[in-house]
């Protein structure tokens, strides 16, 4: 790449980015940072200022940061949550969800600064590489995209933290002192995730220390709290802790406050194995509170809305959206007819669900809607309620005749 084009870098402000920022100013390049908050921790005003001064120091010619929490809730998350997107049965793809959004900001932000090139800090071995890149490709396939972790260049000049470390300190790149944990971690609004270090012997138990979205649930209270969710087609609208009266409403107050009620009571830790899309299999730990109790609750309440037939399909195409999450396509012709079949199954998905958190667990007291597909006469083992008993005479025999025709035949074989 000629080196006076002008990149834009996602910036953390961490090592890693804090030394390629350096390097790609370095080779001549003028180096925009795009640094998004999407709940990654309670992340202050000063905090940020922080970032866009230290990338500044370093050499950027301009910084940004965005706040995308709104965005990512109700245009990422509640999208997986109305699909019950959930890879490998276990993992709500918290990170999957965020890399997608921070990747289409990062665009926005280079067609704004009229840049030629996008750039980020993953390794060349993870997933989070491919899905900024299919991003990138997605929506600015005119754009160059650099890849540090990638360029032979780079690799050979840094192997490892030692090398960024000393690379730092020869340069006056400032690094937090700070004690280095044996895993690593990636928060955002959705979860926080953790792997590497220690986390990859598959036998090792993770620190209770390692945990900072939820407590052991041990530790949880020993009092239940109650739960009322309310769906409008899918999305949640209203949160009534029935314990203690607080109501909250609002996508971003309302999942923040389910993540708060959430980790008191020990909700939503996960510990797997999961297969990477590059092919290697990778141990994650992670805390999803507000996911987890939404996903139950949600696919609680399509048991009384969902006609059985459209049911059926769509959880026969949820592997499939939760594989196109994980893998980096949100932006894809696949993703776009995904996501209007499923919303479209949404359509009568309002009503309210009532929950216990207790422990760790997220148990379903009740549930109700304008739009039940429920009778209860009908229902009922102690009365007709419109049902006639005596059809289902021909249903059996007509569904049986394929088993009666194979019975036979198998009578003829022997």
């Amino acid at each position: 790449m000629p080196e006076s084009k002008k990149i834009v870098l996602a910036y953390s402000g961490g090592l890693d980015t804090s030394v390629i920022l350096h390097w790609l100013v370095s080779r001549g390049y003028q180096v925009v940072t795009f640094t998004a908050n999407v709940g990654q921790e309670e992340v202050a005003e000063e905090v940020m200022a922080e970032v866009m001064g230290k990338a500044s120091q370093i050499g950027a010619v301009q910084t940004y940061v965005e706040d995308l929490r709104e965005e990512f809730v109700t245009d990422y998350i509640f999208p997986a949550i109305r699909a019950n997107a959930v890879y490998e049965g276990r993992y709500l793809m918290g990170t999957s969800l965020a890399r997608p959004l921070i990747a289409k900001a990062q665009v926005e932000t280079a067609h704004k600064e009229k840049a030629q090139v996008l750039s980020h800090g993953s390794t060349g071995k993870g997933n989070d590489q491919v899905r900024f890149e299919f991003t990138y490709h997605a929506l600015a396939p005119e754009l160059d995209v650099y890849a540090p972790w990638r360029d032979p260049v780079f690799l050979a000049k840094f192997q490892g933290r030692p090398d960024m470390l000393r690379y730092a300190k020869k340069n006056g790149i400032p690094v937090k002192a700070t004690r280095r944990k044996p895993w690593s971690s990636d928060p955002n609004l959705m979860h926080i995730s953790y792997e590497a270090g220690e986390l990859e012997d598959p036998e090792r138990r993770p620190r209770e220390s390692m945990f900072q979205m939820t407590v052991s649930p041990r530790r949880a209270p020993n009092r239940e709290t109650k739960l009322e969710i309310q769906f409008q087609n899918g999305n949640p609208v209203e949160v009534r802790n029935l314990s203690d009266g607080t109501v909250c409403r609002g996508a971003l107050p309302l999942f923040s406050y389910l993540n708060q009620v959430g980790g008191i009571n020990g909700v939503g830790r996960e510990d797997m194995v999961e297969n990477r899309l590059v092919g290697i299999k990778s141990r994650g730990v992670y805390e999803t509170p507000a996911g987890t109790i939404l996903h139950k609750a949600h696919r609680d309440l399509e048991g009384i809305t969902m006609d059985r037939e459209v049911m059926h399909l769509r959880d026969s195409l949820m592997p499939r959206f939760s594989e196109l999450v994980y893998y980096g396509l949100w932006f894809s012709p696949e993703m776009e007819l995904l996501r209007g079949l499923f919303d479209q199954t949404q359509k009568y998905a309002t009503g309210t669900v009532t929950l216990g958190l207790y422990k760790g667990n997220v148990t379903i007291k009740g549930r109700s809607s304008p739009a039940s597909l429920y009778d209860q006469a009908m229902s009922s083992m102690d009365e007709a309620g419109g049902f006639d008993p005596t059809d289902s005479t021909g249903f059996i025999r007509i569904n049986a005749h394929r088993l009666r025709a194979s019975a036979l035949r198998a009578r003829k074989g022997s």
